[in-house]
């Protein structure tokens, strides 16, 4: 499954469940993360990969930093488990 449908997938459910969610764009920083969530004071950060893809290095030496920082940062690649990640956050 492309990325596109995975992000396009999964970024529906969050919203079923009432999660805001966003597009990351950052000017002179290619590397961030595709989305970032929030709801109810949680915030979550997706970098969304095709299926069985993994993230560039400068992907994930972002990705890195944001979890260094205790933000929670993840890399999907699989509609299933997109939504089982915004489930776990709903209990």
């Amino acid at each position: 499954m492309r990325e596109s449908e995975i992000e396009t997938k999964v970024c529906n459910h969050a919203k079923y469940l009432g999660w805001l969610c966003y597009k990351w764009v950052s000017p002179g920083n290619r590397s961030v993360p595709d989305r970032i969530f929030f709801k109810d004071g949680k915030t979550i950060i997706i970098e969304f990969k095709a299926e069985g893809k993994k993230p560039t290095k400068l992907q994930q030496k972002t990705i890195n930093k944001l979890q260094d920082q205790c933000i929670p940062t993840y890399v999907i690649d699989d509609v299933s488990e997109g939504i089982v990640l915004f489930n776990n956050y709903e209990k």
